[in-house]
């Protein structure tokens, strides 16, 4: 997986699936499981953080507060020449969790986080009465069957 240049060999790939499943893992355990040291271990993070490949590390919320809260995909089409302005609307909205360029009808997709159905219908309002916006679709998520 080629990037800015560098080849991501199979010891960084395999890194990379063990640092999304846990951050947290103690170099130790992660250089055993990779065959390598720990001092070595050090450098390839250093590494890959460096060139940006890890830009930072996070936390992933439990499966019971997850579930707690409501989640959805909202499609935007904007009006021609406002996408930026749209975008950086939604950045300063704190329930928006991402938002991403897309190619087709629409032109955005944000995704939306809310503590119940009332509050993720006042947030919906809200973007929809935002200048520059042509039309939306929300998909509310039901259930997630996989995130990594």
């Amino acid at each position: 997986m080629p990037h800015g240049g560098q080849r991501l060999d199979e010891v960084d790939e395999r890194l990379l699936t063990l640092l999304r499943q846990d951050s947290r893992q103690p170099i130790a355990q992660l250089a055993k499981e990779l065959g390598v040291s720990r001092g070595h271990l050090y450098s390839r993070i250093a590494r890959l953080e460096e060139e940006g490949i890890v830009a930072g590390y996070t936390i992933r919320l439990g499966t019971e507060f997850s579930a707690s809260r409501m989640r959805a995909h909202m499609m935007i089409k904007t009006l021609p020449r406002h996408r930026r302005d749209v975008e950086s609307a939604l950045v300063g909205i704190g329930h928006v969790q991402a938002v991403h360029a897309i190619s087709g009808e629409y032109d955005i997709i944000a995704v939306l986080e809310a503590e119940g159905g009332a509050e993720l219908n006042d947030i919906i309002d809200d973007i929809g009465q935002l200048d520059g916006i042509e039309k939306t679709t929300t998909l509310v998520l039901l259930a997630t069957k996989l995130e990594r």
